[in-house]
């Protein structure tokens, strides 16, 4: 039986020389793949008692939905500035060269709710950590953030080392 990274494709020197790639697209290009990954973070979230999936734009969406399905719990996107219809509360965060900002509904985590964040790669760590930072704002506890694969090089981790963060597969390079 192959393991979940077996289906990751990685691509040397992506999108630039020394950079080598790990695509996640592959994992969900096989069925078994797919599977894999959901069961894994179904797994990591065994014990957990929670309300809310907030899954990370977009890769987020694709991995945290089926969890929150099958958990029967409710799924909140965290999107990219002026994608959310409703009234919402934002913020920014450092990327590599500038700045990003995300957004979350105002009235889609409400106080005292416990939340588990999915995203498909933690890197750096910035978007998810903006992500926990809205999520606190409105009253939520964030208690798990699960991720597909880890770029361990890049020490995303120290940005969320005050939550329980799991990741599928570490890659110890960047």
């Amino acid at each position: 039986m192959k393991k979940l990274e077996d289906y990751v494709v990685s691509i040397p020197d992506f999108p630039e020389p020394g950079i080598i790639f790990r695509d996640v697209t592959s994992i969900l290009q096989d069925p078994e793949g797919l599977r894999l990954a959901i069961d894994s973070l179904l797994s990591m979230l065994k014990d957990v008692d929670f309300d809310v999936v907030v899954g990370a734009e977009s890769r987020g969406f694709i991995f945290g939905t089926p969890v929150a399905y099958e958990k029967n719990k409710a799924f909140v996107l965290a999107r990219k500035p002026g994608k959310l219809p409703r009234e919402t509360v934002s913020m920014e965060y450092e990327l590599e060269y500038g700045t990003g900002t995300v957004e979350l509904h105002k009235d889609s985590i409400r106080p005292g709710q416990k939340v588990v964040i999915i995203d498909d790669l933690i890197a750096t760590g910035g978007t998810v950590e903006a992500i926990a930072k809205l999520v606190e704002k409105l009253g939520g506890e964030i208690v798990k953030i699960c991720f597909v694969m880890e770029l361990a090089g890049l020490e995303g981790r120290k940005k969320l080392s005050k939550y329980d963060v799991e990741s599928a597969i570490i890659y110890e390079g960047k």
